[in-house]
């Protein structure tokens, strides 16, 4: 089923109301009057969408993780290990510029409510994508809840200010722990 065009548009411009209002002010000093006056929308519309504005926060940060997700998967060819695509570039440099809502809405290590979420959509995404391109069935749930917790941990110990480094340096470093993931799999589905 399609989503219909008009909910899209509007969810899209809630999104982007809030990130612009958290690039503000933090989460919890703003008001549901805050984002629809910068989203343009009347009031009741956002209650047609979102029960609250933590279910807008947690939609708005989770979308940045899928539309990266998304343009990871459909990549043809991945680049190697030491060339991290420019999608996971993008998510760390928009996590970067939201740090505050992630800090709100992720705890330390990938727990909390966009925590929950984006470890259960990336394994998953991951569960499908495995299964899609390696359907002999070896070893994929260990592996997708291995690439989700890793995703999920990371962007949260990043945005926690756990992990030191620049987008693209966290990027890389990223993307070499999902590259060691794979292989470790890939090994384990040649032995046995």
């Amino acid at each position: 089923m399609t989503p219909d065009p008009r909910v899209t548009r509007t969810r899209a411009r809630l999104r982007a109301a809030l990130l612009d209002c958290c690039a503000q002010r933090p989460l919890d000093q703003l008001g549901v009057a805050d984002v629809v006056r910068a989203a343009g929308i009347a009031r009741a519309t956002f209650y047609l969408h979102y029960d609250d504005l933590r279910a807008l926060a947690i939609d708005a940060c989770g979308e940045l993780v899928r539309t990266t997700v998304d343009a990871l998967h459909a990549m043809d060819r991945l680049p190697d290990a030491a060339n991290p695509p420019t999608a996971l570039t993008e998510l760390f440099t928009a996590v970067s510029a939201n740090a505050g809502l992630y800090q709100a809405l992720l705890g330390p290590s990938g727990g909390g409510p966009l925590g929950e979420l984006l470890h259960a959509e990336l394994m998953a995404r991951s569960l499908l994508e495995r299964r899609r391109r390696l359907p002999d069935g070896h070893a994929h749930e260990a592996a997708s809840s291995a690439v989700a917790s890793a995703f999920t941990g990371l962007v949260a110990d990043w945005a926690h200010d756990r992990i030191p480094g620049s987008p693209d340096t966290v990027a890389a470093q990223a993307w070499r722990v999902f590259w060691a993931i794979h292989a470790a799999f890939s090994q384990g589905r040649s032995s046995g």
